[in-house]
């Protein structure tokens, strides 16, 4: 209301003004054509002129218009396919965010010509295509969304891979993201889809080289890189293992590890066997050595014992270890068996006898009924091999035997 009176009061003011103008400054126009002449108020010849510059503008649009009819139909044609193609788009997306495969497929597939994302349109609906089983239309979208639009190369070959490691095609994703990381190197995505592709087909090495870059960009946990960390070093040096003709290998390995990997008391484990087997026991006497200073285990002691090097000084070490830990029974069970590769045929005998002692074992009594019987004395061998199999008759699991069926 407000505006509408403000309006009503400018143009009386103008219409006051221009009356003023009117009064204060009289005119005429004049126009002559050969014999003919015509005269008229300046004013009333000004509006005149304003008039009929407006009713020519006009005429002249609608001219123009009229000149380019297909054109002109063309565009509206256009916009209103859009308009359509951008609902049919909207109602697929929302069918494919609800599950219903089938009408997100056939939505989006309508809209895609007319829709102004084609890019989006057939990546939904090969993801549609997909979760109903139908893989080769799903591939068939991928290459028509890889066709409309340009540089969608990355995004498609990232939907195409997590497609085929949903169908365990775990192969052909894996040369579709190598191919992607040499090109995008720092892909968050590409970097997290590589590492489940390495952990599907057991690429242990490709794994161990893809969690530091996983770490620089805080992809991955560390309790998760940890652990993904062991596996990968602990399959590797598995294999390796399978070939100790290539020892080198081996070593490199651990040379590449991770320190905190260094001290795991399994992959010591292993890594004493695959030098043990490559002919290389010098290096893992040393390896155990040292790994039992910081991290004193059962399992390397008891390797500490078997190994085939210099015994004599391996006993020394070990006695050494003994005055620290008097009754530790897997270290008087090495000590046993360091004696008798010295031929110190008592000694052993009595570190066998003080393990026994400590913990009954079974393989303890294994060792003392063999030692007492290569002695000579049968009866002490006799008593010991019965320990034995008693002892490890109790580590059995339960099972039914014989004597339960004739007592039923």
């Amino acid at each position: 209301m407000r505006k509408l009176i403000l309006l009503i009061v400018l143009g009386l003011a103008l219409g006051a003004v221009l009356g003023q103008l009117m009064e204060s400054a009289p005119g005429y126009w004049l126009v002559r054509v050969g014999d003919t002449s015509v005269q008229t108020n300046f004013w009333f010849g000004l509006v005149a002129l304003l008039a009929i510059f407006i009713v020519l503008h006009f005429l002249l649009r609608v001219v123009v218009r009229m000149s380019r009819p297909v054109s002109r139909y063309k565009v509206w044609n256009s916009r209103a396919r859009n308009r359509t193609a951008m609902k049919r788009t909207v109602r697929g997306l929302v069918a494919l965010a609800e599950g219903r495969w089938k009408r997100a497929e056939k939505a989006l597939v309508k809209a895609a010509d007319d829709s102004s994302t084609p890019l989006v349109n057939y990546m939904s609906a090969a993801l549609a295509a997909h979760y109903q089983g139908r893989y080769e239309q799903a591939d068939t979208l991928l290459k028509r969304a890889h066709l409309s639009t340009d540089g969608a190369d990355p995004a498609v070959g990232m939907m195409q891979a997590q497609l085929m490691l949903d169908r365990q095609q775990y192969e052909e994703a894996l040369a579709i993201l190598t191919r992607l990381d040499r090109h995008l190197p720092r892909h968050p995505q590409v970097l997290k889809q590589l590492k489940q592709a390495y952990i599907s087909v057991s690429d242990w090495d490709g794994l161990r080289r893809l969690l530091p870059r996983l770490a620089d960009q805080q992809l991955i946990a560390r309790e998760e890189r940890e652990a993904l960390e062991f596996q990968a070093y602990r399959e590797l040096i598995i294999k390796e293992t399978r070939n100790p003709e290539d020892i080198e290998r081996v070593r490199n390995l651990w040379a590449d590890m991770p320190e905190h990997l260094r001290s795991n008391v399994e992959l010591i484990a292993l890594y004493t066997e695959a030098l043990v087997q490559g002919d290389q026991p010098v290096i893992a006497e040393r390896l155990l050595r040292h790994s039992l200073k910081d991290h004193w285990d059962s399992r390397l002691v008891l390797r500490y014992g078997l190994l085939g090097v210099d015994a004599s000084r391996q006993l020394v070490t070990a006695e050494k270890w003994l005055q620290e830990r008097p009754n530790d029974p897997d270290l008087l069970l090495t000590l046993g068996r360091l004696a008798l590769r010295n031929a110190y045929w008592g000694k052993a005998r009595e570190y066998f006898e003080a393990s026994q002692r400590q913990r009954s074992s079974g393989v303890v009594c294994a060792e003392l009924a063999r030692l007492y019987a290569n002695l000579g004395e049968h009866n002490k061998s006799q008593l010991y091999y019965r320990q034995s199999v008693e002892l490890l008759d109790k580590s059995l699991p339960s099972l039914p035997q014989p004597s339960d069926a004739k007592q039923a």
